[in-house]
């Protein structure tokens, strides 16, 4: 039984990537032209390393006889010390050992292959831990194969080696693959220029670098995985390029075709965070945040969503053709490392397909503008979204009823301030009631949006305003958080905690249950 550093886990929890490691792994790419990804590469150098110890002690072994304390050896015999890195040497002496402790035993004086010598006991049956079975040394029938310790130990091993990966200058990183950076294909300006000129007859994409490469023609020499690699590289590197691809999938489109509100947040959508305290809202209020699902309120992703995924419109994202990238909503569309990822769009009616955007630092995802206005979406709609079974395809349709004219709360600007009025509106599409709102002037209000932003108006004096005028829509005199919300996002972007705090907060509210909110007695609302 001999000892195997590769079969144990202890090895590998320490193990430390050397520059030969590197030249290991440098080699295997260039001997197959295959880039590879972190978990690949950390699965081919722990193999690498189980063999090469196979190799190393079959070599010794073969050079002599496995040292144990307990064996007889004879002048002149070779033998091979496992403990010592398997280093092997000649007997050139043997003589009695002497210790009143223990039973007589030999003592073999060893010359080494350098000219070492070294005495180590034999013929010695006492309890050495050498002698035992149970001393960490492997039965052949419990080895792993390289494969099997690829599989249980790359695991481990691949944290350490992306971060010597990232550190080393002569490897490059693309879609989640290595490879060497000089031993790439070379792409010069004049494929770049083809490429710009495919994109550009595909409307500006996306395409696969698959399909580009048919016309960016590379030496066909070189394997497809490295053609393929090389010119993501370089198309990386220049500014008319943009990879769009969803997580495991690389997609290029030319930035210049771009819509710009995938580039530049909407004015309606840019949420500058308002400091609040969380424990000030009542378990009520959480659950109503809880519900609403703002993508800018502080909420765990839940572990899976129920498709479809029902989210009501609000004001901003009406207003830019988006829809929030909520804790909800984030676990159905697509992700990836890129600031904007391409998808489709699907009209669960009709069928039309329309271009998509998840833009993850804005936290909103673009693309039906168009479709909202064709629709007759209006605030406060309910839409449902679900993944189609074609790739990278996501369906979306309002909560539909028969078309009809009903009284809706309308917001207008009026004096550098926003007011609401009831008028009969056409409504195509089932809404929640406590957050409709149609619209009128939209000029306005957009000028009325930059307004605020531009006098840096605070979010209470806006919550005391819109409170006010919510009040006289009101019978009862009370407004509804949520419709508070709502009507508060059509002059500044807010997620819902920080307007609550300062209904709990303002000595100018008073609950009365069920999110429901009046005004104090002899509270002014002017």
């Amino acid at each position: 039984m001999i000892r195997r550093k590769t079969q144990s886990s202890e090895h590998w929890q320490d193990y430390a990537i050397t520059s030969e490691d590197l030249q290991y792994l440098s080699t295997l790419l260039v001997e197959d032209e295959l880039p590879r990804s972190t978990e690949e590469l950390s699965q081919a150098l722990v193999a690498h390393h189980a063999r090469q110890e196979e190799a190393l002690i079959e070599r010794a072994l073969s050079k002599g006889t496995p040292y144990r304390p307990k064996r007889r050896y004879e002048v002149g015999e070779r033998v091979v010390f496992p403990v010592l890195e398997y280093r092997s040497g000649e007997v050139i002496g043997v003589r009695p050992g002497h210790n009143p402790e223990h039973e007589p035993f030999k003592v073999i004086t060893v010359r080494f292959e350098e000219g070492e010598e070294r005495e180590f006991a034999a013929e010695f049956e006492d309890g050495h831990p050498l002698n035992q079975a149970a001393t960490g040394d492997t039965d052949a029938d419990e080895l792993h194969l390289p494969e099997e310790l690829a599989s249980l130990y790359a695991p481990i091993v691949a944290g350490r080696l992306e971060k010597r990966l990232r550190s080393e200058q002569d490897f490059v990183r693309l879609a989640n693959k290595w490879f060497r950076r000089d031993l790439l294909v070379e792409v010069h300006a004049g494929h770049l220029n083809l490429a710009e000129a495919v994109l550009d007859l595909a409307d500006g994409g996306p395409m696969a670098t698959e399909a580009l490469l048919g016309d960016v023609e590379l030496p066909t020499e070189i394997s497809p995985q490295l053609r393929v690699f090389s010119l993501n590289y370089v198309l990386q590197q220049d500014d008319r390029f943009d990879e769009v691809g969803p997580a495991g999938e690389v997609l290029w489109h030319l930035a210049r075709l771009e819509p710009d509100a995938i580039k530049e947040t909407p004015i309606t959508l840019r949420y500058e965070p308002l400091e609040y305290e969380p424990p000030l809202l009542t378990s009520e209020m959480r659950s109503l945040e809880r519900q609403l699902d703002d993508e800018w309120s502080d909420l765990e992703p839940p572990d899976r969503v129920e498709e479809p995924v029902e989210i009501v419109l609000i004001y901003p994202h009406w207003r830019a053709g988006t829809v929030p990238l909520s804790s909800r909503l984030s676990q159905l569309f697509p992700s990836a490392r890129a600031e904007r990822i391409h998808f489709t769009f699907v009209d669960g009616d009709t069928g039309e397909e329309m271009p998509g955007w998840v833009v993850p630092r804005g936290r909103y995802v673009y693309g039906l503008k168009d479709w909202y206005r064709e629709n007759n979406i209006i605030v406060g709609a309910y839409l449902e979204f679900a993944q189609s079974e074609a790739g990278n395809r996501y369906v979306v349709r309002p909560r539909q009823r028969r078309s009809r004219r009903e009284w809706v709360r309308v917001a207008m600007p009026r004096d550098d301030r926003l007011v609401f009025e009831m008028h009969k509106e056409e409504i195509a599409c089932d809404y929640d009631e406590l957050m409709i709102m149609a619209t009128g002037d939209l000029e306005g209000l957009e000028q009325l949006w930059k307004h605020v932003r531009q006098q840096g108006c605070s979010l209470s004096q806006i919550v005391k305003d819109v409170f006010t005028e919510l009040v006289k829509l009101s019978p009862q005199g009370n407004v509804h958080a949520a419709t508070l919300y709502s009507a508060v996002n059509a002059v500044i972007r807010t997620p819902p905690g920080p307007v609550l705090e300062v209904l709990v907060t303002g000595d100018r509210y008073a609950p009365v249950g069920d999110n429901y909110w009046v005004l104090h007695v002899g509270a002014s609302g002017v």
